[in-house]
């Protein structure tokens, strides 16, 4: 594994890797929950869609059923099973457009992360004054901008 970082010249890219993993690290908890909520909705979809269409529509069981409401939100949408009644139609589509929705979530909650993970590595290179306590950012500086002192 070693050999492969060095001959694809991997190692320039590890402390990014850092950030991502630390970004997923901190939102760990939010997806957890997320995923919950989303799998409560399926159980309640796909518990629903049985209920409603029933076996004579192709929801011949509610792990069927669940099935369903899997592939509908996740966008994949095979085609094997369909509503037929009007009512059902009306929930997959609520249930389409949820999974639309999904998408944007752990999306957000991840960037979030990763930008104060970059912001936090940022910080910690940039040089602090002990004169003025200026925050220089360019960590290859000699003197403050500020009011002129050594850096250290």
């Amino acid at each position: 594994m070693l050999r492969i970082f060095r001959i694809l010249k991997l190692g320039r890219y590890m402390h990014e890797s850092q950030v991502l993993i630390s970004a997923l690290k901190k939102s760990m908890y939010k997806i957890i929950v997320f995923f919950g909520v989303v799998l409560t909705l399926v159980l309640f979809l796909g518990t629903l869609m049985y209920l409603v269409e029933g076996e004579r529509n192709g929801f011949t069981s509610i792990p069927q059923s669940i099935y369903w409401a899997i592939v509908t939100i996740t966008t994949v949408g095979y085609g094997d099973i369909a509503p037929a009644t009007v009512l059902g139609k009306f929930i997959s589509s609520v249930a389409m457009l949820i999974g639309y929705s999904i998408i944007a979530v752990p999306t957000g909650i991840i960037t979030v992360e990763i930008s104060d993970a970059v912001k936090s590595s940022q910080q910690q290179k940039q040089l602090t004054c002990p004169s003025c306590d200026y925050r220089e950012p360019d960590k290859e500086a000699r003197f403050c901008k500020k009011c002129g002192t050594k850096l250290e």
